[in-house]
């Protein structure tokens, strides 16, 4: 595995995009995505905007070839796991905050499971438009953020992240919060249709 990483990396920002597109799609990528922009930023301070630049555009088309893929035969598979009980209760969660379960693990550094939330939105019929969006908003900051503490810190960007992996855990509570409060609030002001 050490050798597969080191070749990404010596394949630098182009290696970033191969994994992104794998890793979003659905193919476990060695030692992480997040991890190996680091160790390219780090070796190449100078192609830390390229790289997550690549890192993006790769993860936008990794979740869409997923996010496809779900659209055309996901809906039978989660079907029978969401038609009673909890599977219920989640899926009209989901249809109802889709995008914000979509954003939080998007953006955030510590490990959550966003595949699963790319193929429900695939699945459950959210439009690509707003789905594309959403990677992009979460990936942008996230990406660049990494890019840019590598550039700065060097070697000592990977302890920076565990020093503060609880200040993101309450940032995304709070961002995670936010959202669904403006969701209410939109909810709120749309205007009801009698039936």
């Amino acid at each position: 595995m050490k050798r597969v990483l080191d070749t990404l990396v010596a394949w630098g920002p182009w290696g970033i995009f191969l994994v992104a597109i794998l890793d979003s799609a659905g193919v476990p990528s060695p030692g992480g995505m997040d991890l190996l922009l680091l160790l390219v930023t780090i070796a190449n301070p100078a192609k830390a905007w390229l790289s997550a630049s690549l890192a993006v555009a790769g993860s936008l088309i990794g979740c869409m070839i997923l996010f496809y893929l779900a659209r055309r035969g996901g809906d039978r598979f989660l079907e029978r796991y969401t038609s009673s009980g909890r599977g219920a209760r989640f899926k009209a969660w989901f249809l109802r905050y889709g995008l914000i379960t979509v954003f939080i693990p998007a953006l955030l550094v510590i490990p959550m499971p966003l595949k699963v939330f790319v193929i429900c939105s695939g699945a459950m019929g959210i439009r690509p438009l707003p789905f594309a969006v959403i990677i992009i908003a979460a990936r942008v900051p996230r990406y660049f953020a990494l890019a840019y503490l590598g550039s700065r810190l060097g070697m000592s960007s990977v302890p920076w992240l565990k020093e503060h992996v609880w200040q993101m855990l309450a940032g995304a509570a709070v961002l995670f919060l936010l959202l669904y409060v403006l969701v209410r609030i939109w909810e709120r002001r749309q205007p009801t249709h009698p039936k």
